[in-house]
């Protein structure tokens, strides 16, 4: 494992469908760029089901990686970030699902989430669920969600340098070059 991130960029969006293995390519990425790792986590462990996904992606994280939880707060989150780190954000989905129920100005928390990421002292590494490929919603918490998760995952890959699409486990460059 490198402890060299030059080649890392700035900016890495992992984009994919539930369990298209974009967290495990992500975690990856990481682990070969840096032995210090930060790992943000958003989801909120609301059920047995979330609890159990949740102690499933902490098993995989071997040594080397701090947890901040920060199902909400992202921009301080990533501020904690050293120069020395690579940051791992997993994932926008449940931050932007976070805001919706908290019932948050989505345009501004998208602004600070991007300036955020873009201005961290550390390369970030965001995952990010497609939700745009599958059938229309029946309700419309749900239209709504594919249309505000789609407009943010627009944003974020184009303010990334580098965006991968995971399918089956297997990514697909969209944007950049893989380290």
């Amino acid at each position: 494992m490198s402890n060299d991130f030059r080649h890392l960029p700035r900016f890495t969006f992992v984009l994919g469908g539930a369990a298209s293995g974009k967290s495990r390519f992500a975690e990856t990425l990481a682990q070969d760029a840096s032995a210090h790792r930060m790992y943000i986590a958003t989801a909120q462990a609301f059920d047995d089901e979330m609890k159990t996904k949740i102690h499933r992606h902490q098993a995989r994280r071997t040594q080397g990686w701090r947890t901040v939880e920060a199902p909400l707060d992202a921009s301080t989150a990533l501020a904690q970030a050293k120069s020395e780190d690579v940051v791992l954000f997993d994932c926008a989905s449940l931050w932007l699902s976070n805001h919706m129920f908290a019932d948050s100005d989505l345009e501004t928390e998208t602004f600070g989430l991007i300036h955020a990421v873009t201005t961290c002292n550390a390369p970030v590494i965001l995952v990010s669920n497609e939700v745009g490929q599958g059938v229309v919603p029946d309700n419309a918490l749900a239209r709504a969600f594919r249309q505000a998760q789609g407009e943010l995952n627009q944003k974020l890959a184009a303010a990334s340098d580098l965006a991968v699409f995971v399918t089956a486990g297997l990514p697909q460059v969209l944007k950049g070059t893989l380290p």
